[in-house]
């Protein structure tokens, strides 16, 4: 009788999903859309802020998935998801994979001036610190914070969703893609392929750079006279950028204007700012919790639930990522 070396283990993979107290809503859409329960989770804050975190179920060889939107107040909710995958670590989970729909600190990815922090790498840093593997977020505010963490990073797009939905509600040979900045060029032409070619306008700005949120000079260039145009952003903060790029596009003869964007922050005077613009419309997915006091007539909120599902889903079967995207990342 031989002998057999090793001893195989039985079972199969196991996904596990975990949710911090963000954004609840998101993460139970994306269970169900995967067919998965959450996995039953103790958090609650001491009295002088420490968060605590335990989970009620062994975690022991899964496949883990933490979710958690990075909205106000963002820290607090950065520091649970890292305690969670710390924790995950020491429970002897096998992959970890961090879901951060909207990854904080992505505005500040690289150095304006002298003695300014790259507070993006460091986030990075911290998850790869505390346990994970692997990174799924949406719409980073560059593509090179990619190359922050150190493992895979699926980078998912929300510009299907959102085209989809333009593509049904405007006559797209009367409209103009507009980049509200040069940053957004690259997306902006994405965004004209898909929707067959349409034209292209930049709006140039300049910022005051001793003033957080503040531009002071707004130029477009390109065509937008009789046009309407679709400003594209990755996020909308307080909203002010947003609303002059939109009185520039009206100054130079446009006929309408609408806005996409794919995390609403929505800080500070940003309803009122878009509530009362000449902008028809704001396409917004939910990325970040907007609660029913941020919710005005012109919004518009699509779901990124299946986009998430689908990506973890092709993640932990193995799959391809960027075949959802066209090869993109």
């Amino acid at each position: 009788m031989s002998e057999v070396s090793g001893i195989k283990a039985s079972g199969q993979k196991k996904l596990m999903l975990f949710s911090g107290r963000a954004h609840p809503d998101l993460a139970k859409e994306v269970a169900d859309n995967l067919n998965v329960e959450l996995t039953p989770t103790s958090a609650y804050d001491f009295a002088n802020g420490e968060t605590f975190v335990r989970f009620l179920e062994s975690v022991r060889g899964s496949d883990a998935f933490v979710i958690q939107s990075h909205t106000a107040p963002i820290n607090q909710w950065i520091m649970e998801q890292l305690i969670m995958v710390d924790a995950l670590k020491r429970a002897s989970a096998k992959r970890i994979t961090v879901v951060a729909p909207f990854f904080g600190y992505a505005r500040q990815d690289k150095k304006h001036r002298g003695r300014e922090p790259i507070s993006a790498r460091l986030m990075a840093d911290l998850f790869k610190t505390a346990g994970a593997d692997r990174l799924i977020t949406v719409d980073l505010h560059t593509a090179q914070i990619q190359g922050f963490f150190d493992g895979p990073v699926d980078h998912l797009f929300a510009l299907n969703i959102l085209a989809d939905h333009f593509e049904q509600r405007l006559d797209l040979t009367q409209v103009t893609m507009v980049a509200p900045d040069a940053g957004r060029v690259r997306v902006t032409e994405r965004w004209s392929d898909r929707l067959g070619g349409v034209p292209m306008a930049i709006i140039h700005k300049k910022r005051d750079p001793d003033v957080a949120n503040e531009v002071k000079v707004f130029d477009v260039v390109g065509e937008v006279r009789g046009r309407t145009c679709v400003i594209v952003d990755d996020m909308i903060d307080t909203g002010g950028t947003i609303v002059k790029a939109a009185d520039a596009l009206f100054d130079q003869g446009a006929t309408k204007v609408v806005v996409a964007a794919t995390h609403g922050v929505l800080s500070g005077p940003a309803v009122d700012r878009l509530k009362n613009s000449r902008i028809s419309e704001v396409v917004l997915t939910d990325t970040l919790p907007i609660p029913e006091e941020k919710r005005f007539d012109k919004l518009t909120v699509l779901p990124i639930a299946p986009l998430v599902a689908q990506a973890i889903h092709e993640v932990f079967s193995d799959g391809s990522v960027t075949s959802l995207f066209g090869g993109h990342s």
